[in-house]
């Protein structure tokens, strides 16, 4: 079992597991839960961490001049035991840096950490990529933090929605049945003004994709109920999944997403890659406020 750290602010707690420097439980003051329980009859994961890819690659594999890689979904970093460099009451970080695994299948030296700290009823995530290469290393990063769907607080689950920071008139992108990439195609968006009723027929395509984002927060939870504000400064698409009819939303922030279908170009020039030059960084923050139910205190 992968070894796991409690922070806590005394209004708010939560349980970080090494493997995969994934934040796996979020509970308030009165113990309510606020992620996924993760269930397996539904899905194992509750946040994990997408890197150096977020979706899935065109067959699996990717191109870099004259080479050829294979990477899975989402990247290596979620199954990576990540060092604990730091651990203090209210705060503790991880590290992952590349190893002889990570480069026979991105052949990049980096460092990956991710730092969670807590104050009163806020969870702040900033995870930092740092290129220790001497070339230019392309990556993609996303978060994946699926939440409990109903929250805690008594509110039904169909009364639930997301309210974003911005109205998305823009349409959505879909993911193919046949493979995991993103379709040519664009689609109406089911967001009315700046609000989304997640409906489970939605997923039934698999997630929400949004290549073209306005709002750089949100609002997730129902009247009544508790809730949960999230904000991702630095994540211009964004990912939204369940699998139909189960007790989570998946709300994820990205910087990239699934290739497109038939893209076989180099992976530097990969829809919603960074480029980094050697010895930069580049940080990518995501911020979770606990709403508590209605008439209670955090």
């Amino acid at each position: 079992m992968s070894e796991e750290y409690a922070i806590a602010s005394g209004q708010l707690t939560a349980r970080v597991a090494a493997l995969g420097a994934e934040l796996l439980s979020l509970t308030d003051a009165g113990g309510r839960e606020y992620m996924t329980d993760a269930d397996p009859r539904w899905w194992t994961g509750h946040a994990p961490v997408l890197f150096p890819i977020v979706g899935a690659l065109n067959h699996g594999r990717y191109r870099l001049g004259d080479k050829e890689y294979a990477l899975e979904k989402h990247g290596f970093a979620r199954k990576s035991g990540f060092a604990c460099e730091e651990h203090e009451e209210a705060w503790t970080r991880l590290a992952l840096e590349d190893s002889a695994a990570s480069r026979a299948v991105y052949p990049f030296a980096f460092r990956l950490e991710l730092l969670f700290e807590i104050a009163a009823t806020t969870l702040a995530v900033t995870a930092t990529v740092t290129n220790r290469d001497s070339a230019p290393m392309p990556f993609s990063f996303g978060f994946h933090p699926a939440f409990a769907w109903p929250l805690p607080g008594g509110a039904a689950k169909d009364a639930h929605r997301i309210v974003f920071e911005k109205p998305e008139p823009e349409p959505v992108r879909r993911i193919g049945t046949d493979e995991p990439l993103l379709l040519p195609g664009r689609f109406a968006t089911p967001v009315e003004g700046r609000t989304l009723h997640p409906l489970p027929e939605l997923f039934e395509a698999d997630a929400l994709i949004w290549d073209t984002l306005h709002s750089r927060a949100a609002s997730w939870g129902a009247a009544g109920g508790g809730s949960l504000d999230l904000a991702f400064p630095d994540s211009p698409n964004l990912g939204v999944w369940q699998k139909p009819g189960a007790p989570f939303l998946a709300i994820e922030p990205w910087h990239g997403y699934n290739d497109p279908v038939g893209f076989d170009g180099d992976f530097r020039d990969k829809p919603g890659i960074v480029v980094l030059a050697p010895g930069a960084s580049r940080a990518f923050r995501l911020s979770i406020t606990i709403n508590p139910p209605s008439g209670e205190q955090p």
